[in-house]
């Protein structure tokens, strides 16, 4: 079996920065995103790099996936799970399906692909897996309600498989980023906002801190300073004064 990177949303974003970054250091990856055209051109530009077009959000897509993989004769030592999006706007006016869509992306596929891929590291002793979080894991978001929950759902689901698999010499790592210069706001129908966008962090930085403290066997990572003490908000606010403030933000 040929030993491989799996990196889902690799097609814009986030997930080009870890295709480049992760290929510059010789590992040898699969990328997976929706966008055929644009996965292709990355693959070509990277090489020894494959690339898979498959919505991981429809049913059995993560199974296919990985048949996918098998048919190859490749097995995953490192999963980045990075395809996701968010939703801006009131909860009872935004589409249901698509926001139904968002959860079975955000976390259905993601928790898939990592109970497809554990019993391997496992049996091995080795591997890694990263999770895209965000730090609006760590407080309700009026305005995007669901995008907050799924990215909740991202944090707790990874820092308790961390510990349950770190014993085997298999790491589980939750990058939680802050506002990010990306194309999500323009998916997600963000407004945009002065004050967040002063604070947007690069890609390329996000994911060097991610990949840092995946090598590192951590748990967690929260890039940039502001971020990490922006996280603390659950700490030092009462609910419902958290839930007013990060509903108070225009999008």
């Amino acid at each position: 079996m040929t030993p491989v990177t799996l990196i889902t949303g690799a097609s814009a974003g986030l997930g080009v920065d870890f295709a480049r970054q992760l290929a510059a250091r010789g590992e040898r990856l699969v990328l997976v995103a929706r966008r055929e055209e644009r996965l292709v051109a990355i693959a070509a530009e990277l090489g020894n790099t494959r690339a898979v077009a498959i919505d991981l959000g429809k049913p059995g897509a993560a199974e296919r996936l990985m048949a996918n993989l098998a048919a190859h004769g490749e097995q995953v030592t490192c999963l980045v799970n990075n395809a996701g999006f968010g939703l801006a706007g009131r909860f009872a006016a935004l589409d249901g399906a698509r926001q139904r869509s968002m959860i079975d992306l955000n976390c259905g596929a993601l928790t898939e692909l990592a109970h497809a891929v554990l019993p391997g590291m496992i049996e091995r002793k080795a591997g890694a897996i990263l999770n895209v979080a965000s730090t609006a894991a760590f407080q309700p978001g009026p305005g995007m309600a669901v995008y907050f929950a799924t990215k909740a759902y991202v944090l707790s689901f990874s820092e308790a498989l961390h510990e349950e698999v770190r014993e085997y010499g298999v790491s589980v790592t939750a990058l939680c980023p802050g506002p990010t210069a990306t194309e999500f706001g323009n998916v997600a129908g963000w407004g945009g906002n002065a004050m967040v966008d002063k604070l947007s962090a690069t890609s390329a930085d996000v994911v060097r801190a991610g990949i840092a403290a995946m090598d590192k066997r951590r748990a967690l990572v929260i890039p940039g300073l502001i971020n990490k003490a922006g996280a603390q908000g659950h700490r030092l606010l009462p609910r419902w004064l958290l839930r007013k403030v990060t509903g108070s933000i225009k999008l």
